[in-house]
């Protein structure tokens, strides 16, 4: 228990330094990036560096298990350089009993990030998008879900005037969507002009999406400038509304399944689905939240396999190498299981659970292999 203990207590200290490297190094380069983005901003040096606090959570969080397998190599690294490896074998420990206590580690380093950093990834995220946005006072299109409506907000060019017009706003509720986002149904559109408030409501029984304007039928249509909007109210069969929303556009909205907090995300699904819309990016990214703790284990097995050993020379760097192009290589794969899960070829479980259960086995394989001969 207590050499567990002490196993355990040298990984967490080598995660925690990879960790705050590469957290400075994302820091730096962020900022760099800020600042010629929007160099145009007048945007000083604080501004920039809030700005990127905000945005390298996101990506922090994404490389966990690279940090992970560069802190396992690193632990047993500083464990054969001291020969201390050497007198854990010879004092009759095998090699799965010194690997136990980093693999149980990480496991629990992995769910205590999807517990607290996931969240705190999909809160700055969205902070992050609404800085941009403050900034570039581009509020053109948002789409969101509510507990039975499909809520879309978009900009809208002011009748009869140019280009360089004040836009106007078109706020849209719908009861639901097709999957491929072209068609809403039972669809309201509030037409907002600007600095005025809301000028004609739209209720239309279906809404297609078309090339540059929704294609609205069977409608109803009140003018809210009227004294009697009622009064004045009209209907007709079908009737043209500009848009510069496309189909894309709305997909991508909810294409980010990584801004949703995964508390919130079984909920956000069941929302998705009842509105029309495919989850299935969702339910994959979902599964692989979970076995994020299950991926940073096997990258600890991972780098066991190659530097948990007794070594010199340039045998060392080859094996440290191959460390780390395995452990790319685990990380590439379940990239693209999660392509493949994204497209509908495999299951969510399967996209989320066997690139890490088919690494930790393979890697408790070489293991037993290397201690058993």
């Amino acid at each position: 228990m207590i050499l567990s203990a002490y196993v355990a207590r040298r990984f967490l200290r080598m995660f925690v330094m990879i960790a705050a490297i590469f957290a400075a190094i994302l820091f730096l380069i962020d900022v760099v990036e800020q600042i010629r983005r929007f160099s145009d901003q007048d945007m000083g040096l604080i501004g920039a560096a809030g700005l990127s606090a905000l945005n390298i959570t996101a990506s922090f969080y994404s490389i966990l298990p690279l940090i992970t397998v560069l802190a396992g190599i690193a632990l047993f690294l500083g464990l054969s350089r001291s020969s201390e490896l050497v007198a854990i074998r010879a004092s009759g420990r095998s090699g799965l009993r010194v690997l136990a206590a980093p693999t149980v580690t990480a496991a629990l380093l992995g769910a205590l990030a999807v517990a607290v950093l996931n969240p705190m990834a999909a809160a700055t995220t969205k902070r992050y998008d609404d800085a941009v946005s403050a900034i570039r006072s581009d509020h053109g299109q948002t789409v969101s879900l509510g507990n039975s409506a499909v809520w879309l907000r978009q900009s809208l060019l002011t009748p009869g005037a140019g280009n360089d017009a004040p836009r106007g706003q078109v706020v849209i509720r719908a009861s639901r969507a097709s999957p491929d986002a072209t068609t809403l149904y039972d669809a309201t559109f509030m037409v907002f002009a600007p600095d005025q408030g809301p000028t004609r409501r739209i209720d239309a029984a279906e809404a297609r999406l078309a090339d540059g304007a929704w294609q609205l039928s069977n409608i109803k249509e009140w003018p809210l400038t009227e004294s009697n909007p009622e009064a004045m109210a009209r209907s007709t069969a079908r009737l043209e509304l500009p848009t510069e929303l496309t189909a894309a556009r709305i997909r991508d909205s909810f294409g980010r399944p990584e801004a949703i907090p995964i508390w919130q995300l079984p909920d956000f699904i069941g929302g998705l689905e009842r509105a029309g819309f495919s989850a299935q990016r969702h339910k994959v990214w979902f599964q692989m939240e979970l076995a994020l703790p299950l991926l940073m284990a096997a990258m600890v097995a991972i780098s066991a396999v190659f530097a948990m050993r007794h070594m010199r020379g340039r045998k060392m760097g080859l094996l440290v190498l191959g460390a780390f192009g395995c452990g790319i290589g685990l990380f590439f794969l379940r990239n693209l299981a999660q392509v493949l899960g994204d497209n509908g070829g495999i299951p969510p479980a399967l996209a989320g659970w066997a690139p890490p259960i088919v690494a930790l086995l393979f890697a408790l394989g070489a293991l037993l292999r290397l201690e058993d001969g």
